[in-house]
């Protein structure tokens, strides 16, 4: 279909097929050597045992899905999850875990281990959540454009926050240079040459969200629409789904916020590439312009589309779901949140991307709300009221 380089016309989505993927593509030894059943057994039984744990809860959404034309939307509400407001809980504070277990074989104590990484914020609030519950201490850096709110949300858990200059992505290489200068453990969901068994910890830790939400649903789903930053979310649903359904797969969307759209661009080139500039999107946990090099190696294969969502669209949704049509619930979905439902609206008012990806009236949809709201003070200002009084409308 069309690159993101190009202009559609108006009303178009912006949709990238990824001709190298299919259902039927197999699952690799390179793939199952990132994202296992054995691994992923190890992940769930030790976050199962965490203090809080719970599942969060699948939400139908009828009313939504015969305004948009499918057969079923399904949204997975993580903005409980730990208390952290984001699926990321399970994936950082797992890392963290499986570091400190290293260093108790070699004899070293938490007190020995500082840990570290670049964050959006959502991350960062994992890492530093799982450093005070295991004993370690924790020095995250966040870029310019992440706001106070996430910042002091960090904060709160001992952190030691520093702000540096640029995106995302240069926010990552200081995090690397400072930490191989300390000897600093960096604990980082994305992957680059020479740093890649942390991410697989971080990425099985997401996979427990994907099994719960795949347990909890009535049928399997026929189409699931993943939000990508740098792609450990994205890659550790599609792994879950292939290794359970094999080539009944559901098809696997990915939605790529407009200013940060390197997967679209990487699935266009057939192959990784890097988005310049600020990547300045209301989806911050978004903003990345670099694919995970691990993901990529899953994704390549098992990510059949990317729809790119501009900010207005993900705004849009998240004040559809405060004030839902029918008798949907309320929900409160987070910036980043409601990117894959947007790419799902804007996708079933193109024929042309409704066909490209066999969405109809049979579709049965499954959706990640991968965070409430994290930052309550932008939430309010893009909903027009607060988290409390939505969450009170549902309780009523």
């Amino acid at each position: 279909m069309t690159s993101t380089a190009d202009r559609p016309r108006a009303g178009a989505c912006r949709l990238v097929i990824n001709a190298a993927a299919s259902p039927g593509a197999p699952w690799t030894a390179a793939q199952d050597a990132i994202l296992s059943n054995a691994a992923f057994a190890r992940a769930a039984a030790t976050i199962r045992s965490w203090p809080g744990y719970a599942e969060t809860p699948l939400r139908h959404l009828p009313a939504l899905a015969r305004t948009l034309g499918v057969g079923a939307v399904a949204y997975k509400d993580e903005g409980g999850r730990f208390g952290l407001g984001s699926f990321k809980a399970l994936g950082g504070a797992y890392a963290v875990y499986r570091l400190l277990e290293t260093a108790k074989a070699e004899g070293r104590s938490p007190a020995d281990v500082t840990v570290t990484c670049a964050t959006d914020g959502n991350h960062g609030r994992s890492v530093a959540w799982g450093a005070a519950m295991f004993g370690c201490r924790c020095v995250i850096f966040i870029h310019a454009t992440v706001s106070e709110g996430r910042r002091r949300a960090i904060e709160a858990y001992g952190a030691e926050v520093r702000r540096t200059p640029g995106n995302y992505d240069d926010s990552v290489r200081i995090a690397g240079e400072t930490a191989a200068g300390e000897g600093w453990n960096v604990v980082s969901d994305t992957s680059y040459p020479g740093y890649m068994d942390v991410p697989k910890d971080v990425m099985q830790g997401y996979e427990l969200m994907a099994a719960e939400a795949f347990q909890q649903l009535r049928e399997r789903p026929t189409h699931v629409f993943l939000q990508t930053g740098v792609g450990g979310m994205a890659a550790a649903v599609a792994a879950q789904a292939k290794r359970r359904w094999r080539d009944g797969r559901p098809r696997i969307v990915l939605a790529d916020p407009a200013r940060a759209a390197c997967w679209a661009e990487s699935f266009a080139a057939g192959g990784p590439v890097a988005i310049d500039g600020d990547l300045d999107t209301i989806m911050a946990g978004l903003a990345c312009g670099e694919v995970s090099l691990l993901a990529w190696e899953i994704l390549q294969d098992h990510g059949d589309a990317a729809v790119v969502v501009e900010d207005a669209a993900a705004a849009e949704m998240m004040r559809r779901l405060a004030r839902p049509e029918g008798a949907d619930p309320p929900i409160v979905a987070g910036e980043s949140a409601t990117a894959g439902l947007a790419a799902l609206a804007d996708a079933m008012i193109d024929p042309s991307a409704r066909a490209a990806l066999g969405l109809g009236p049979e579709s049965r949809v499954l959706v990640f709300g991968t965070e409430g709201d994290t930052d309550p003070d932008l939430y309010r200002e893009i909903v027009g009221e607060d988290a409390a009084s939505v969450r009170a409308r549902g309780a009523s």
